[in-house]
């Protein structure tokens, strides 16, 4: 028995029933408008039972599937007020949860990547999942580090054990496959998304994630970074195998909760706390934490960030691109010209493209608000606004938006910051942004 169904036809049958549901909900929208029931009505009725749907069979297939669930998630704030209830229930069950492989498979997965005496190595094993991560699962356990002195007790670390699904690689290739003929589909759910591209990202990244010693060599550079931090704190990788990986476990509230129930002073603090993480990792470790959806972080008793997946990042060694500091002070210093320049300098214009510069710094500007000012307070209504804006193919924005281009270099990195933006906006945190990117992001603070 195998933990991701594996046969291709059972896959595909899966995702392929997801485009006949909808038509078939869309089929009786149609009916229903024949009958003067309201068209707002139905579409939404459509959207919610198109979602559920959809992040059922994503969180059943896991591998790919969950990925990209996962990786949608933290656009939820996007979604009008009518709408986001059903998906963040939705979504919040493919952030924290997926169905457990059976324990024989736990165990033999043990054996095979951690040796035959696995067992000698803990105190303490839980066969029942702490937790599920798109292409594996996590288990609570204890560990016995060597003893400092002979004869002496074994101390005892209470560990997370994450162990990859088997078939994990083929499962992830296949889902990612599949889901980008569905595009159409996430267009129902959020028009304002290209989820195109964000599969295309998800594909190119499919080895690293599953090399958990990759990950492990990653976790331990953050940790040295981050090491005795007072505000982030990255968990000790104690050891690995390309299929299961030990760290030191995490005591904490989820970043999930504290959206959903936490005070506005908690979510204030959770929100700055990612914003720092967000602007300092390039400086400080060379890399960038590239996964920010709320089921990758704690909060800790005493107030600081866990962050507890480092899988998936971008390798930036010589910090984060200078240019977009710079073109952010620009525009907010009202220097037209010089924002255009640098845009077609860097690749964002082409060299034949005639922009009309201060067209340009008004579709920037309401997108770099969170900066413009002391304080600023991300909210779900101000995420929306901004996705209808770009997103209106009537409006200025939405044809200046035509004319640009994403340069791959910056398409990590680009993903990366709207997915933080979105959970800020879930979080509705109020932070002084602008100050950290002054301390953070290279060319950012003004020249004095």
């Amino acid at each position: 028995m195998t933990d991701i169904p594996r046969r291709a036809a059972s896959r595909t049958a899966k995702l392929a029933a997801l485009p006949l549901g909808f038509a078939g909900r869309a089929a009786l929208g149609l009916g229903k408008r024949a009958v003067g029931i309201a068209s707002d009505v139905i579409s939404a009725d459509i959207q919610q039972r198109t979602a559920e749907q959809l992040f059922s069979v994503l969180g059943q297939l896991k591998g790919g599937a969950m990925k990209f669930g996962q990786a949608l998630s933290v656009f939820e704030a996007a979604l009008p007020d009518e709408m986001a209830g059903p998906y963040r229930q939705a979504l919040t069950k493919l952030q924290e949860a997926a169905p457990p492989m059976p324990v024989a498979n736990v165990h033999r997965a043990l054996a095979e990547q951690l040796g035959p005496d696995w067992r000698d190595r803990f105190a303490e094993f839980d066969d029942s999942p702490a937790a599920a991560a798109s292409i594996g699962q996590v288990h609570r356990a204890v560990w016995k580090l060597p003893a400092a002195r002979r004869n002496a007790k074994p101390k005892l670390l209470p560990v997370a054990v994450k162990v990859q699904y088997p078939g994990a690689g083929d499962a992830l290739v296949a889902d990612l496959k599949q889901l980008s003929r569905l595009a159409g589909m996430f267009k129902i759910i959020q028009p304002g998304i290209d989820v195109k591209p964000l599969i295309a990202e998800l594909r190119d990244r499919v080895v690293e994630e599953l090399d958990y010693e990759m990950e492990a060599e990653t976790q331990r550079a953050f940790a040295a970074a981050y090491a005795d931090d007072p505000e982030i704190f990255v968990p000790r990788v104690v050891a690995s195998a390309p299929q299961v990986l030990v760290t030191e476990w995490v005591d904490g509230t989820p970043l999930a909760a504290v959206i959903a129930d936490g005070s506005q002073a908690d979510r204030d603090e959770a929100g700055r706390l990612m914003a720092i993480l967000h602007f300092s990792a390039p400086s400080r470790a060379g890399l960038l934490h590239a996964d920010p959806h709320p089921g990758n972080f704690r909060i800790l008793p005493d107030g600081r960030l866990g962050v507890i997946d480092f899988g998936a990042v971008a390798r930036l060694p010589e910090g984060h691109p200078e240019p977009i500091g710079r073109l952010v002070r620009l525009a907010l210093d009202g220097e037209a010209k010089a924002v255009v320049d640098g845009l077609r300098e860097e690749g964002f214009v082409k060299a034949t493209d005639d922009i009309d510069a201060e067209a340009l710094l008004d579709f920037l500007l309401p997108m770099i608000e969170p900066v413009a000012v002391d304080r600023f307070r991300f909210t779900r209504s101000w995420i929306r606004n901004e996705a209808a804006r770009l997103a209106n193919p009537r409006g200025p924005a939405y044809a200046l938006s035509r004319k640009l281009n994403l340069p791959p270099s910056y398409l990590l990195i680009h993903r990366v910051t709207l997915g933080s933006i979105g959970v800020l906006s879930q979080l509705e945190a109020e932070a002084g942004y602008r100050e950290i990117l002054q301390k953070w992001l290279p060319g950012f603070a003004p020249v004095t």
